[in-house]
């Protein structure tokens, strides 16, 4: 097994990124690593004074730390579009995009464009945050986009024909569809454009970070909440050890696109990151083909030809 850590990220320095969720768990911790590696990073989140905290936090640890603040709701392609006109117009080029952000097994509700809140959030607001960063990315020299899934992923299937859980929901089938569209779009991503970025899946095995709490507190199950709590300080790593992953999949070298990085340890739960394989169903072509059809027509964003830089 790799004995891999963030020790081995390479220097970093005047490249930029943009990492979603950046204020808590996984993308906190991506984030100060990154900038510590000496990159540039826009801390994405919804919650702009929750962001600027933890922006304050990584600068008190990490002396010269360059990070922006960006304001991003991924439950609101309006927030989407104006995230990127915003960064777009203040970026000449963007290396690295870290597609985190994510909600996991929530009571049904739906996002202000009417999609089910998980595969809006997880899936279709990433989707639409990608194409309209596309170009920025294309003009880096050796661009890279990091998509986020879950190893519950297996457990998904692809709806096509109730995507939004309209007619039939199960808030935990709801997560899976979401983290197996994240690897239909991550792979197609590389097939459709590996000449131009490098697109690279990821998976955190188990970390306690506040994901798990949100869909006990949205249910208002105050014991499912301490359970929750008690089964993270038992059972799952660090979010620290629980971004390895996703920092392995942004900076390391070796990956030429289409891979799946996740811990390598007990279960592919906890451990040092390691190449792994997803479920056969995230390596279908044609529902990958029809997901990003899909996708295309319900955020309104196409995707075009680029040439790199």
């Amino acid at each position: 097994m790799s004995e891999w850590s963030p020790a081995n990220i390479p220097d970093r320095s005047g490249r930029m990124a943009i990492v979603t969720g950046a204020n808590s768990g996984l993308g906190f911790e991506a984030t100060n690593e990154l900038a510590r590696a000496g990159m540039h990073v826009v801390m994405a989140g919804r919650d702009i004074d929750r962001v600027e905290n933890a922006r304050e936090e990584i600068r008190a640890e990490i002396d010269g730390a360059s990070l922006i603040v960006g304001e991003l709701d991924l439950a609101s392609l309006d927030s989407v579009r104006s995230f990127t006109e915003t960064i777009t117009s203040e970026l000449d080029s963007l290396d690295l995009l870290c597609n985190n952000a994510g909600v996991m097994a929530i009571p049904r509700t739906e996002t202000d464009d009417g999609f089910e809140t998980q595969f809006g959030v997880n899936h279709l607001g990433h989707f639409a945050l990608t194409g309209q960063l596309l170009d920025a990315l294309a003009s880096a020299p050796d661009p890279r986009v990091v998509t986020h899934s879950s190893g519950l992923h297996t457990r998904g299937r692809m709806v096509f024909d109730d995507l939004h859980g309209e007619s039939d929901y199960d808030k935990w089938d709801a997560y899976a569809q979401s983290k197996l569209a994240n690897l239909l779009f991550a792979y197609e991503l590389d097939r459709r454009y590996g000449d131009v970025l490098t697109s690279v899946a990821c998976h955190p095995g188990w970390a306690a970070t506040n994901l798990q709490r949100r869909g006990p507190e949205r249910m208002g199950s105050r014991l499912r909440v301490v359970a929750m709590d008690v089964a993270n300080r038992l059972f799952a790593q660090s979010a620290a050890q629980g971004a390895w992953p996703m920092l392995y999949a942004a900076t390391e070298s070796d990956l030429n696109g289409g891979e799946y990085v996740g811990p390598g340890g007990l279960f592919d739960m906890r451990g040092p990151p390691e190449e792994q394989r997803s479920s056969e169903r995230s390596y279908d072509p044609a529902a990958a083909t029809e997901l990003w059809r899909r996708s295309e027509e319900l955020t309104d964003v196409e995707y075009g030809a680029v040439d790199p830089a």
